[in-house]
């Protein structure tokens, strides 16, 4: 997952699903309403099991570990990770396409610098460019390279936040800049729309530099790591922490200087994608995981959890015949600015898009704090709250809590949502803080990030919970039996 946003490539020790002769019923149901738990030959849900998710895991994991710790975009590492996905998938009968596509490899050439010369002269610590730690500031992957020394001034701020979180609109209209001095550095916060937009009309209104501090609730008061867009912001642009935000913006006469020395070149990847040779071609049922992981680390949670989850319903689903085309994605350079997941999209014809019925979309299933949330459909276009009622009822029928999180476009349903595709899917939690009610409802540790590994180097395969990746799982693989076999979909 990109903010702030998965052993090596011999075979399965568990085969593929054409190595195990079962066989699961796809006549569930003539509505894709029906409940879940109506009994089929054998439940699909019921044979996901986490010790085979974390064999896909372990092997993530050992891939990493081979090529420098990490599996990001443009690595070895992820290079790897898609050969090993798009391998298995070809052994177990699938029509796999490897999709090319460009984008631009970013990094830090030496450490930013951010102090503040007047108002109280004060030398920030950066964030290093791996990523291993978090400052109290970070330069957000493309940025723009440069230096300036300027006045702050505040657009939109609100300092003592008391609502949710992710309500903070301050930058997000051009309008917000109508009395934004040319020149100054622009002080934004987080919230509500990307810091891409925020940073897109700081500069458009004259802004020499941006920085953006995180919103201040529980699970909100760290620096902070996004992706702006690929191409476009020439001006450094950092993220802070809440408390050097509130600070600066306590400043009337601050003066900070601001150097960023980002490189940004492009690089191809891919997207993995692939379709059982069975099924309506004009009903689509489409799921994805995004591949990737971030440079600190290997991924296991972000996103090895959705990918390696999403790998054993598609092996376990070969042998099937569904009534519906089944569809799989495994997206590269999500923790980008979900680049992949943007091409696939804009690169689809029209007809390509209206024959997609829905996609369904897993990014962090299996975090070690968790809260299981179902994504609020009801934000989402037409069919995607009946998306999230199945959900409900899936949780419900095994007894299992649940909440809601919102349809934010922080993950890779974000193009689809946008073009109209109905959309859902599940996540257990990143940096957020787990509430005392969550804590009653899910146990763990409230007071304590969902997933405290989140972006970091510990994102190994010791950061997973287990319970969560094994009841996720079983609500995916539900919803993709119920879905390839339903007469109709949302």
């Amino acid at each position: 997952m990109p903010r702030i946003f998965p052993r090596d490539r011999a075979g399965r020790v568990i085969a593929a699903a054409t190595a195990l002769p079962v066989v699961f019923s796809l006549a569930l149901m003539g509505s894709a309403y029906a409940e879940p738990g109506a009994p089929p030959e054998r439940q699909l849900a019921d044979s996901i099991k986490a010790p085979a998710v974390k064999q896909h895991l372990d092997r993530f994991q050992a891939i990493a570990n081979a090529n420098g710790r990490t599996r990001a975009a443009g690595t070895a590492g992820y290079d790897a990770s898609r050969d090993y996905v798009a391998g298995e998938l070809r052994k177990a009968g699938y029509q796999v396409t490897l999709q090319p596509f460009t984008f631009q490899s970013f990094r830090e050439r030496t450490t930013a610098v951010m102090e503040r010369v007047s108002g109280g002269a004060t030398s920030y610590k950066a964030t290093p460019a791996d990523r291993s730690q978090l400052g109290d500031f970070a330069t957000l992957t493309y940025s723009g390279s440069g230096e300036t020394k300027a006045a702050v001034q505040g657009v939109d701020l609100a300092l003592s936040p008391r609502g949710e979180a992710n309500a903070s609109t301050s930058g997000c209209e051009a309008t917000d800049f109508a009395k934004f001095t040319r020149g100054n550095i622009a002080l934004l916060q987080r919230g509500t729309c990307t810091a891409a937009d925020k940073a897109r009309n700081a500069q458009a209104a004259g802004a020499s530099g941006v920085i953006i501090f995180n919103e201040g609730q529980p699970g909100r008061t760290d620096a902070f790591t996004e992706a702006l867009d690929e191409k476009g912001i020439t001006v450094p642009v950092v993220a802070t922490s809440y408390a050097v935000g509130k600070d600066l913006a306590g400043q009337s006469n601050s003066v900070v200087r601001l150097k960023t020395d980002t490189e940004a070149l492009p690089a191809t990847t891919h997207n993995v994608i692939a379709e059982s040779p069975q099924g309506n071609a004009e009903k689509v049922v489409m799921a994805g995981a995004h591949l990737d992981s971030v440079r600190a680390g290997a991924g296991i949670n972000d996103n090895g959890s959705g990918s390696a989850a999403l790998l054993e319903i598609a092996l376990q689903m070969a042998t099937s015949t569904p009534k519906n085309k089944v569809r799989f994605a495994w997206w590269g350079a999500e923790e980008l600015g979900l680049v992949g997941s943007k091409f696939y999209v804009n690169n689809l014809s029209q007809a390509n898009r209206n024959r997609i019925a829905l996609y369904l979309n897993f990014d962090m299933i299996g975090s070690i704090n968790y809260a299981y949330k179902i994504y609020d459909g009801r934000q989402g276009p037409a069919g995607s709250a009946q998306i999230e009622q199945n959900f409900i009822r899936y949780f419900t029928s095994k007894g299992l809590p649940y909440g809601r999180t919102a349809l934010d476009g922080r993950s890779d349903y974000g193009p689809f949502m946008r073009v109209g595709i109905s959309v859902g899917g599940l996540f257990t939690g990143a940096e957020g803080i787990k509430t005392a009610q969550e804590q009653r409802q899910f146990g763990g540790t409230a007071g304590r990030p969902y997933d405290p590994c989140y972006h970091r180097s510990c994102d190994t395969t010791a950061n997973i919970s287990d319970k969560a990746l094994t009841d996720n799982a079983g609500a995916i693989a539900d919803a993709m039996q119920t879905y390839a076999a339903a007469d109709v979909l949302p």
